[in-house]
């Protein structure tokens, strides 16, 4: 097959995983939004994919370079590798959808990543180094969602105590620039990944020198993830926006700040996290500030064992489809 054929199909499929990415993780922009009823859901959406297409642009590509050039050693970025990891991203992905689970599209495309390698090159095509960042970056940014979550409704609360109820004026008007800065922060994370992906597939066929993400994978990237914010994933948005307990404006406004501060930090240091990590580990934070029994914590248990299995279950998937396409490759 012709490597100008490959590149098409893997870039094809690269943006179908961003697209999906945007539509998948749309709920985490907007639900707390919505629910709190600060703007009409279409609305929302569609400031959000604007915010998510600037935020590339705005603050670099340092994740980009995570995920593209420190996860696996340059001898297993090959274009089987890359394939089966994004075909098992997107499997996950619609697989959570459809059960209206929110999930990690970034922890999916490790794991990918993971696996396919390993059973091509063996465990010594992981760069220890670079997995320990990104891992740390997965699991902590949760942690620091759920603290920084309650610290800082503990503090609104503080701020507005005696206030009139047309308080909740102010935080609904309010959430239009927080939900923005939320936006950003998703775009400048999420939408990296896939460049990353594209970046590996054009330096393995040797399309690139060294590694170094065009501005044309930049843009349509962006395009991607922003027309999937879009059209918008509904059933996720009923998840996060409903389903912890009722939110009003003082929750959304205060968790849209916190989750676009521990995103946009770990943007800007290289450190892939997850969106729907954080905003749900935030939403859980903010509500417990109020009082512990609050939150429906079944839910949060439910989503908690999709974190946990999306790293095997993707590995695993990828593994079994580089296999087959070695398969079928040699046929």
């Amino acid at each position: 097959m012709a490597p100008s054929v490959l590149i098409s199909a893997l870039v094809t499929i690269a943006l179908i995983f961003d697209f999906l990415n945007g539509f998948h993780d749309s709920s985490n922009i907007v639900a707390t939004m919505i629910s709190s009823r600060a703007m009409r859901p279409r609305s929302a959406l569609l400031l959000s994919a604007v915010a998510e297409f600037c935020g590339p642009f705005l603050f670099g590509v340092a994740v980009a370079t995570t995920v593209g050039h420190e996860v696996i050693v340059e001898q297993a970025v090959t274009l089987p590798v890359i394939l089966a990891a994004l075909v098992s991203a997107i499997t996950w992905n619609v697989i959570t959808w459809l059960l209206g689970i929110p999930s990690s599209s970034s922890h999916a495309l490790i794991g990918g990543m993971l696996g396919a390698a390993v059973v091509s090159f063996g465990f010594q095509a992981v760069l220890v180094r670079g997995l320990l960042k990104v891992l740390a970056a997965l699991f902590f940014s949760p942690v620091l969602g759920l603290l920084a979550g309650y610290l800082i409704m503990n503090l609104v609360l503080f701020l507005v105590r005696g206030a009139s109820p047309r308080v909740n004026w102010l935080f609904k008007r309010a959430q239009t620039l927080t939900s923005l800065a939320l936006a950003l922060s998703h775009g400048s994370n999420d939408a990296q990944k896939t460049m990353g992906i594209i970046t590996m597939g054009l330096v393995a066929t040797g399309y690139l020198p060294t590694f170094e993400v065009p501005w044309w994978v930049v843009l349509l990237c962006a395009g991607a993830m922003s027309l999937g914010t879009a059209l918008g994933g509904w059933r996720l948005i009923r998840t996060l926006g409903g389903k912890f307990y009722k939110i009003r404006p003082v929750h959304g406004f205060t968790t849209q700040i916190t989750s676009a501060v521990v995103i946009l930090g770990a943007g800007l240091l290289g450190g892939p996290v997850s969106t729907t990590q954080v905003v749900s580990s935030a939403v859980m934070g903010v509500g417990a500030a109020e009082r512990l029994s609050k939150v429906r914590w079944h839910v949060a248990v439910d989503i908690v064992m999709a974190w946990i299995l999306t790293i095997p279950v993707t590995a695993l998937l990828a593994a079994l489809l580089h296999w087959a396409m070695l398969y079928l490759w040699q046929m």
